[in-house]
């Protein structure tokens, strides 16, 4: 059961982590630093945060709090010390998600350490509860940076999911497939691996 949990929340975060990217991918440097007013974050600030906020919560998972005393959250929303060069925000982004990646992978080692209480803020979590907090907490933000993507793009926006008006053609192709067990996210991820 654990294992297939971490099977299933890992390839979940992949996919997070590769809507980010396509994302990314099709943003040039300044509209991935463009805000809607000073209030309002860019992609980039969003980036910045979740890195932050992985390496915060990631860094020693099983045995330290996920609010290190070393994290500054407020400055995770100022852009202005981030390098305006598409491949450095790309840097900042992936530290973070192999930092996840690889809390995750020392979860698995151990059955033993699905049953550590992870604290953040001193609130004690179940390993599945502080996991889920994070998937859910990363799938807001990431949502975000699509939505900035789509709206700045406009008519030039590719799309990371099912394009408007294709609904029909891809029931038509999953339904051509016999039933089977797969996860959701395996037909992106394989698209990721092709590409």
């Amino acid at each position: 059961m654990n294992n297939n949990y971490l099977d299933s929340v890992i390839k979940q975060f992949q996919y997070y982590e590769l809507l980010g990217n396509k994302t990314i991918q099709q943003l040039s440097t300044e509209e991935l630093f463009w805000q809607y007013n000073e209030d309002s974050n860019s992609v980039a600030i969003i980036v910045k945060h979740l890195r932050g906020n992985m390496l915060s919560r990631w860094t020693d998972f099983l045995t330290s709090d996920g609010e290190k005393e070393w994290r500054n959250r407020e400055d995770e929303f100022d852009a202005a010390n981030l390098k305006r060069d598409k491949e450095a925000l790309l840097v900042v982004w992936k530290t973070g998600w192999d930092c996840l990646f690889n809390a995750l992978a020392t979860v698995a080692e151990k059955e033993e350490n699905f049953h550590q209480t992870i604290y953040i803020r001193n609130m004690g979590h179940t390993v599945v509860e502080a996991v889920n907090r994070q998937l859910a907490h990363y799938a807001y933000h990431v949502g975000q940076i699509v939505f900035l993507g789509k709206m700045i793009r406009g008519t030039e926006w590719k799309s990371l999911s099912i394009a408007k008006g294709e609904s029909a053609n891809f029931n038509k192709e999953k339904f051509a497939k016999p039933k089977h067990r797969e996860h959701f996210t395996e037909q992106f991820l394989k698209r990721k691996e092709d590409s």
